[in-house]
């Protein structure tokens, strides 16, 4: 029963996450934190993070990660296998058809109507990642209970990426010494 759960949970992942990794985590959180229960809002946070430093999409990252800790090998490759699915069948239908009416301009205004929403989804998913790593996911956000080494560590990734243009893997590399350092300075004092 549960690699039919987990196959279907990804396979909804997989056939409504448009627009990329960003877009599929409301939908990665909704199905294994909310409707399931899998994994806390912590482990999700850690799972983005660990989708994020490993190759691959989030998505199918996340599936072999939730699969893995559910149902061991077996259970990576049923959750694995049900996020990918629906992206070959649908990738492979659409290639044909926009090949064929590519110049169309309804097919045009579509695919325009869907990038709001596709952003959407993507700052929805990154307000959820910030509360939970800056207020450890409660409900109430205050100044006393923020984790302000993170949002200095933040603050400073979003300058070195945004305005230096530094390359994101310098900037993860960086933030973990930070925190590292920031750790063992709080303990030392």
């Amino acid at each position: 029963m549960i690699y039919l759960q987990l196959f279907i949970s990804f396979l909804q992942i997989g056939m409504f996450s448009f627009g990329g990794g960003y877009a599929a985590m409301p939908l990665i959180q909704g199905q294994v934190v909310t409707l399931h229960h899998w994994l806390s809002m912590e482990e999700f946070t850690d799972l983005i993070t660990i989708s994020q430093m490993t190759p691959g999409p989030i998505a199918v990252n996340s599936a072999t990660f939730v699969g893995i800790k559910i149902a061991g090998i077996p259970g990576a490759i049923v959750a694995t296998f049900g996020c990918i699915l629906p992206s070959c069948v649908i990738v492979t239908l659409l290639a044909k058809l926009y090949l064929k009416y590519r110049n169309m301009g309804m097919l045009q205004g579509i695919l325009g109507s869907l990038r709001p929403a596709v952003v959407a989804m993507i700052a929805s998913a990154g307000i959820a990642i910030l509360i939970t790593a800056f207020w450890g996911g409660r409900a109430s956000v205050s100044l006393p209970d923020t984790n302000w080494s993170l949002v200095v560590i933040f603050v400073i990734s979003m300058v070195l990426l945004q305005k230096f243009k530094k390359n994101p893997i310098f900037v993860m590399v960086l933030a973990g010494v930070l925190k590292t350092v920031w750790a063992y300075m709080e303990k030392v004092l």
